[in-house]
Parts: structure tokens; C-alpha cells; sequence
């Protein structure tokens, strides 16, 4: 049953990285044709891998720190995310965005694969430090039609969405056991270097 479990999981992140459309793409500007807001801030966080793969490691590691850190850490980097993203629609640059992006999905997912054991205060001043960037690219990339509150209320969505995916995945893992319960961390920091040999 063990390993029933951890397949599932692991065949869940496979699917849900293999249906990103256009990992190449992440921050080109493609949007969906609804420019309204919401459609566009739901898109943003699932047209690129970079943040698809960050908030589902994010869920990961959560679920390792336990029950209070499940809430907490995602919802720090929620926060964090909607200051970037404050940010990026102000035209205020950050250094090394895209570098800072990949390199949080490196370090997030081997975070997860190892489980690192650390204060959930701590491991949300992480996470909340990558959110910044990644709200960043969020708020600068959103389209001039788009009404900031429906786009940062969509993405936002989408983003408790993948965190939600993420946790779902730890608690299979945890059931399953093992090595098995380390494979969803790994298949992120692989995609994290993937990330990295393509800038």
C-alpha cells in the first residue's frame, strides 16, 4: 500500500509539471486572452514551471514542519508575494530576478527532499524572501487591461491552489514512507537546475 501511495504522488507532480504549457515561456508576457484580471492572475502562476514547481515545494516542506507550519508557511509566502507583487506593478526593479526564482526552486525542493527541520518562523522568512521575487514577476508582468485587485485575487487563487497541491503530496509521501516520501522534493530541485541550465 506504501508504495501504491508514494506512485500516486510522484505521478501527480509528473502530471501536473508535464501540463504546464510552455516551461520555456515562463516570463514572456503570455497570457490568456481574457484580460480582465482575475483569468490573467489565475494564468500567471501556472504559465511558467518556475512558479509552479516553488509553490508546490513550498506545500512540501510545510507539510514536513508539521500541523501549525502547514497554515503558517504557505501563508507567509502568500503575503510576501502580494508585497512583490506591489512591488514589480510599481516599476521598482529587483536584482537577479529570474537567477532568485530559479535558484529558490533549487533550494525548495532540495528543502523538501531533505525535510529539513527548522522554526516555522524561520522556514517563513525563507519562503517569504523567494515570494517577494516571485510576486515581482507576478506584478510586473501584469497586463495593462487587468484590474490589479481581480489579477492579484487570481493569482493568489491559483497560488493557494499549488500550495494546496504541494501539501496534498507531503501527506502521501509521510503515509507512504521512506524514500518515497523524498521523490516529490527531488523532482523539483530537478526542475529548478533545469531552470537554471536554461537562463
Amino acid at each position: 500500500m506504501n508504495n501504491r501511495l508514494a506512485a500516486k504522488a510522484v505521478l501527480s507532480l509528473g502530471l501536473g509539471l508535464a501540463l504546464v504549457p510552455g516551461a520555456a515561456l515562463a516570463h514572456t508576457g503570455v497570457m490568456p486572452h481574457d484580460h480582465s484580471g482575475l483569468a490573467a492572475g489565475l494564468m500567471h502562476p501556472l504559465s511558467g514551471i518556475d512558479h509552479l514547481a516553488a509553490m508546490v515545494a513550498v506545500g512540501l516542506w510545510a507539510t514536513s514542519l508539521g500541523r501549525r507550519a502547514m497554515l503558517i508557511v504557505p501563508a507567509a509566502f502568500m503575503a510576501a508575494m502580494v508585497v512583490g507583487a506591489g512591488i514589480g506593478w510599481a516599476g521598482i526593479e529587483l536584482p537577479a530576478i529570474e537567477q532568485v526564482i530559479a535558484g529558490s526552486v533549487v533550494v525548495l525542493g532540495l528543502i523538501a527532499t531533505l525535510q529539513l527541520r527548522v522554526p516555522t518562523a524561520a522556514a517563513s522568512a525563507l519562503v517569504a524572501l523567494f515570494a517577494l521575487f516571485h510576486g515581482h514577476a507576478h506584478g510586473a508582468e501584469m497586463p495593462e487591461l487587468a484590474g490589479p485587485v481581480a489579477y492579484g485575487l487570481g493569482f493568489l487563487i491559483a497560488t493557494a491552489a499549488l500550495h494546496a497541491g504541494g501539501l496534498g503530496l507531503g501527506v502521501i509521501g509521510a503515509r507512504a514512507g521512506g524514500a518515497f516520501a523524498r521523490l516529490p522534493g527531488a523532482a523539483v530541485t530537478l526542475t529548478g537546475l533545469a531552470l537554471f541550465a536554461g537562463l
